[in-house]
C-alpha cells in the first residue's frame, strides 16, 4: 500500500514537469526555428551582399573603364606632345650623314660654290640641224648608172672610204681619151726634144692635161686616175669609177637604189658629222639684237640640258615669220640629239648678273616651300641651307644665301632630301 501511495506520488509529480519540459523543449523547438530563420534570413542577406558585392565590382568596373578611358586619353595627348617635344619624332632631322657607299650608288656628288656672271635668259623654240660646216653631199658629175653599194644609211664612215660604184659612157670616153694622150706624151718624152719639135712637145702635154682634168671632174680621183694610167690597158677603159666620202661622218641620206640612172648634181648620199650639230632658234629682231657669237646657250634635250655657244646668226629677218635665224652649236658626241628633233633653247643675253651659279639638280624645295641645298659641314655630313633664286638659265642656277668656296651637293640632292626626311620619321609608326 505504501509502496503504491509512493508510485502514486511519482507520477503526479512526473506529469507537470513532462508538461513543462515539452513546453521547454517546444520552446527549444521555437528557438531552433528562430535561429534556423535567422539563418535563413542571413542566406537572403548573404545573397543581397553577393548582388551588392557585383554591384561594388560592376561599379569598379565602371570605373575602371573610365580610368582606361581616360588613361587611353592622357596617354594619347602625352604622346602627342612627347613625340614632339620628348622624342621628336614630328620634327624633321636637321642634318644627314652618308657613307661612301651610299653616296656613290646613289650618284651624290659634291661640287664647291662660285662666283660667276650669268645672262638673262633668252628663251625661244629650237630645231636641231645638220652643221653645214661639217656635211658634205655625194653627186656625180655626169649621167651615170649605179652599179654597186658600198655604205648604207647610218654606217659611221672614214674619209676617203668608198660609197659607191658608177658607170657612164661620158666617163668611158674621157678615160679612152686620158690613155691615147697618155701613150701619146710618152711616146714624145722618149724621142726628146732633139726629135720632136716644141710645138709638138707641147700639144702633147696639153691634150693629157685635158685629159686628166676631164677624168678628174667626171669624179675619178687622182689615186684612180693613176691606177688606170698605171696599167696601160685600154680595155680598162670601161667608165666605171667609184665615188668616195671626202670625210668622217655619217651616211645621213642614200635615196637611189642600185641600177638607177643618175643625172648630174642628183644628191646620192649625205655625209655628216653628228658630233657637232647646230640647233636653230627663230629669235624676235629685239632679242636677236642681245644676243653675240660666241655667246653660251643651253639646250633642253628630253630630261637633260646641253651646253652650247651661238655659232652664227643671219642678217636678215625671215618675210613669212618676222624672225631672224640663230645657229647653236652643240657638242653631240653620244647622239642624244639628232636632226629634225625640236628642242627648248636659252641663249644667255650681254645682260649679266653676278653671283653664286649652281646646277639646278642641286636645290630642293624645304618642307616650308623654301628654297633650299645642302651644305657639306663635316665629310659625309650634309645640312640644309635656304637659298634665294635670283634668275635661270636653262639649268643653271643664280642664287645667293652661300658663301664662295662652300662645298654643297651638286647631284644627287633629292637622295640627300630622302634620307633627311626618313630621320624625321617615328620608326615605332606612333
Amino acid at each position: 500500500m505504501k509502496n503504491s501511495l509512493v508510485l502514486l506520488m511519482l507520477l503526479s509529480l512526473a506529469s507537470p514537469a513532462g508538461v513543462f519540459a515539452e513546453q521547454e523543449h517546444g520552446h527549444d523547438e521555437s528557438m531552433a526555428m528562430d535561429d534556423f530563420s535567422g539563418i535563413e534570413f542571413g542566406e537572403e542577406s548573404h545573397e543581397h551582399g553577393d548582388e551588392g558585392h557585383q554591384h561594388e565590382e560592376e561599379g569598379h568596373g565602371h570605373d575602371d573603364d573610365g580610368h582606361e578611358e581616360k588613361g587611353h586619353d592622357d596617354h594619347g595627348g602625352g604622346h602627342d606632345e612627347g613625340g614632339d617635344d620628348g622624342h621628336g619624332h614630328g620634327e624633321a632631322a636637321s642634318d644627314v650623314e652618308l657613307s661612301d657607299a651610299q653616296r656613290r650608288i646613289a650618284g651624290v656628288e659634291t661640287m664647291v660654290t662660285q662666283r660667276q656672271s650669268l645672262g638673262e635668259a633668252i628663251t625661244a623654240p629650237g630645231e636641231a640641224i645638220l652643221n653645214a660646216y661639217r656635211t658634205s653631199k655625194v653627186t656625180p658629175r655626169t649621167p651615170a648608172q649605179v652599179i654597186k653599194r658600198h655604205a648604207r644609211l647610218g654606217d659611221h664612215i672614214k674619209k676617203g672610204q668608198r660609197l659607191v660604184t658608177l658607170s657612164s659612157v661620158e666617163m668611158a670616153e674621157a678615160q679612152g681619151v686620158l690613155m691615147e694622150a697618155n701613150i701619146e706624151l710618152r711616146r714624145v718624152e722618149k724621142l726628146g726634144r732633139k726629135v720632136v719639135s716644141e710645138k709638138r712637145f707641147v700639144a702633147a702635154q696639153i691634150a693629157y692635161q685635158l685629159a686628166y682634168a676631164r677624168v678628174n671632174a667626171y669624179g675619178m680621183t687622182k689615186k684612180q686616175i693613176e691606177s688606170l694610167i698605171k696599167t696601160g690597158d685600154a680595155t680598162r677603159a670601161t667608165g666605171e669609177f667609184h665615188l668616195l666620202s671626202s670625210q668622217d661622218g655619217t651616211v645621213m641620206r642614200d635615196d637611189f637604189v642600185v641600177g638607177e640612172l643618175i643625172q648630174p648634181g642628183y644628191v646620192l648620199m649625205t655625209i655628216s658629222d653628228e658630233t657637232l650639230l647646230w640647233v636653230e632658234a627663230r629669235l624676235t629682231p629685239e632679242d636677236a639684237s642681245r644676243v653675240k657669237l660666241g655667246t653660251a646657250a643651253r639646250i633642253e634635250v628630253g630630261p637633260r640640258w646641253i651646253s652650247g655657244k651661238v655659232a652664227q646668226a643671219r642678217h636678215a629677218l625671215d618675210p613669212t615669220t618676222r624672225t631672224m635665224a640663230v645657229h647653236i652649236e652643240v657638242p653631240n658626241s653620244d647622239e642624244a640629239l639628232h636632226p629634225g628633233e625640236f628642242v627648248n633653247v636659252a641663249i644667255e643675253s650681254s645682260q649679266k648678273k653676278i653671283g653664286i651659279v649652281v646646277p639646278v639638280d642641286a636645290v630642293q624645295r624645304s618642307p616650308d616651300g623654301d628654297w633650299q641645298l645642302y651644305v657639306e659641314s663635316a665629310p659625309g655630313r650634309f645640312e640644309p641651307k635656304e637659298i634665294t633664286v635670283l634668275d635661270t638659265l636653262g639649268d643653271l642656277l643664280l642664287i645667293e644665301g652661300v658663301a664662295e668656296g662652300t662645298t654643297i651637293v651638286g647631284k644627287g640632292a633629292f637622295f640627300v632630301q630622302s634620307e633627311m626626311a626618313k630621320g624625321g620619321f617615328d620608326p615605332h609608326n606612333h
